[in-house]
């Protein structure tokens, strides 16, 4: 079983590489004084990993001080600086953890747009979960798409996780209810909701899923304990966009980036975390099941700065 460390290091590969390449660049040039230009890669090279822009012109200002001061001699002296910088900046605010329930099982409802990787999510969850030992539920709430109830059902039975679904077409209110109702029966743990995928510019599909979460309060009037935005960290800098504006329509707890190890635009875990202040919960740092983890800001750092 690998360390979290190291799932993260194979995860984040594609974003370390971007950072290596555009820091080595500086000391390519025989000793050359650092000019204005040498500032201009080294942002190009930060916001190339979708830092965003504020991140990148702090962590510019910091070396640029510290470079006039004598205190960078090699590319190691900037990833340092890289390191002490964006570990600071994810320990604001709210650290990622778990709200679990005082009685009763556990209702994570998860949420976001299409293709965004909800339902393998939800399923990689279950198995996250499983493996501390708890009992978990998945409710199959994606009535909207075609295989979106037989995957999860798939999933359930390879994890031998039960499954409450509905008919495709069917009302994903009825099913979060079921689903929290088997849940409370059956001495769960955990219940997992799986939704169909929503564009947060559609005001009526917005409506629909604020039913299913005053439906899931009826039977449970605690729950749902998290609520958690499922985003393609890929899209970088638009996955930032996509947080925010979701946040604006719906009561959010914490995200789960997915696809990081698929992007070298890791850095936008930070800037998600340094303007939304949503705790990251879970990145996906592969195609297998141990490979969704819990969000680790110290091995992240680690893994991108070492």
């Amino acid at each position: 079983m690998a360390s979290i460390l190291q799932f993260f290091q194979r995860g984040l590969q594609k974003t370390k590489t971007t950072l290596f390449r555009g820091f080595q660049g500086l000391f390519g040039k025989g000793g050359e004084k650092w000019t204005a230009a040498t500032y201009e890669q080294l942002e190009a090279a930060l916001i190339g990993t979708d830092l965003g822009y504020e991140i990148t012109d702090r962590l510019v200002s910091e070396i640029r001080d510290r470079y006039e001061r004598g205190l960078i001699e090699t590319s190691s002296d900037i990833m340092a600086i890289g390191r002490e910088v964006i570990l600071d900046l994810l320990h604001v605010g709210e650290p990622a953890s778990v709200h679990y329930a005082e009685t009763g099982p556990t209702v994570i409802m998860l949420v976001g747009v299409n293709g965004s990787g909800k339902t393998t999510s939800a399923a990689k969850l279950a198995h996250y979960f499983m493996q501390q030992g708890k009992k978990v539920l998945l409710g199959a709430g994606d009535t909207f798409r075609a295989a979106g109830i037989e995957q999860l059902q798939i999933w359930g039975q390879r994890l031998g996780c039960p499954v409450v679904g509905g008919k495709q077409g069917g009302d994903a209110a009825a099913v979060a209810y079921d689903a929290v109702s088997a849940g409370r029966q059956r001495g769960m743990d955990v219940v997992i909701i799986d939704t169909a995928g929503r564009q947060h510019t559609r005001a009526d599909l917005m409506n629909e899923l604020a039913k299913v979460k005053r439906v899931i309060s009826k039977e449970m009037p605690e729950a749902p304990h998290e609520i958690w935005l499922t985003v393609d960290a890929s899209i970088g800098t638009n996955a930032l966009i996509q947080a925010r504006e979701f946040g604006k329509l719906f009561p959010l707890t914490g995200l789960i980036l997915t696809k990081l190890d698929g992007t070298g635009k890791g850095g936008v875990v930070v800037a998600i975390r340094r303007e939304l202040g949503y705790p990251v919960q879970f990145v996906g740092l592969g195609e297998q099941m141990d490979d969704l983890q819990p969000f680790d800001p110290e091995s992240y750092v680690q893994a991108l700065f070492e």
